[in-house]
């Protein structure tokens, strides 16, 4: 179990200092903002260019996994949306932020890092494979979803081409596309530019979840939505669980391809939430009542879940 602690303890231990920052020093909100701009556009995609590139390229290729645990994200992604239009009365916009909190996990900021201690470089392609399918699936969803409750509907057209430039555009996409090219044909960067990748890609993390912890202190829990417990009933407990099931059911998976998916799902619920419910304008301070309230609970389920991993309890 010290092992277990001893993992787990330095991530929610970066959140809960970034936590305690945001609520000690008053500084605004604003000031977050260069800080999401080196995350989002410099060293996350920094680590998944380093990730990919040093995955040998045939293991990127595996259809399989990508299908299997896509469908599971789809179907965490319906029951909770299910959960949310009874929630909203039938608002398809609340509806599906909230599908988002029962579905969508920190796969960006913590799942790398988390993984790859947990499991070793071995975790590296399914961490970046779950990353970008997911990720795939969630901006065609949601602005699909929301196009069709806008009062002004947009054309089929300007719905498709918005969808395909947010996913061919996005920074981590565009590091992982690169990083999926290097690993085909064996590229390897010049010294300077291969170490500076490395020193961004070591930033990731730490930056990452302490921005997490700062941005969710600036924005305190002020009530706890009706629908919360079952929200992440679904996404702490429900998606690993059905992770874990249709692998198993499949079957032919690597058992640590098998654990860094379930670990991946039992991971909380991401901070794009909060960005998406912002950019749409709805359910915005409920959706950081979820994702603070749910990286509260997750110390105690990914904890748990890392001790099956590590232990290899998983049956």
């Amino acid at each position: 179990m010290a092992d277990v602690a001893g993992l787990a303890l330095p991530f929610f231990g970066l959140i809960f200092l970034g936590f305690a920052c945001g609520r000690l020093l008053k500084s605004p909100v604003e000031g977050l903002e260069w800080f999401n701009v080196y995350i989002v556009y410099v060293a996350v995609p920094a680590l998944y260019f380093v990730l990919i590139s040093r995955t040998p390229f045939e293991e990127l290729a595996n259809v399989g996994f990508i299908a299997v645990t896509t469908t599971s994200t789809f179907l965490a992604f319906a029951l909770s949306f299910g959960v949310g239009m009874i929630a909203a009365r039938g608002k398809i916009p609340e509806a599906t932020i909230q599908a988002m909190g029962g579905s969508y996990s920190n796969v960006g900021y913590m799942g790398p890092g988390l993984t790859l201690a947990a499991l070793g470089p071995a975790a590296s392609a399914p961490t970046a494979l779950i990353f970008v399918f997911d990720c795939m699936l969630f901006f065609t969803l949601v602005p699909f979803l929301m196009s069709v409750a806008a009062s002004k509907r947009e054309s089929l057209w300007a719905t498709a081409a918005l969808v395909v430039r947010r996913v061919a555009l996005h920074p981590f996409n565009l590091a992982t596309l690169a990083g999926g090219i290097a690993a085909y044909l064996h590229y390897v960067p010049p010294r300077p530019i291969d170490e500076i990748v490395r020193l961004l890609s070591g930033s990731a993390a730490p930056c990452a979840l302490f921005v997490l912890g700062v941005t969710v202190a600036l924005r305190p829990l002020k009530r706890i939505p009706g629908e919360l417990p079952a929200l992440l009933a679904i996404k702490l407990l429900v998606h690993p669980l059905i992770v874990f099931t249709l692998l198993t059911l499949v079957g032919g998976f690597d058992r640590i391809w098998v654990s860094t998916a379930v670990l991946m799902a039992s991971l909380p619920p991401a901070l794009n939430i909060f960005v998406m419910a912002s950019q749409y304008e709805t359910y915005v301070q409920r959706a950081s009542s979820v994702i603070l309230v749910g990286t509260v609970l997750s110390v105690l389920t990914v904890t748990g879940m890392l001790y099956l991993v590590v232990h290899g309890m998983l049956p």
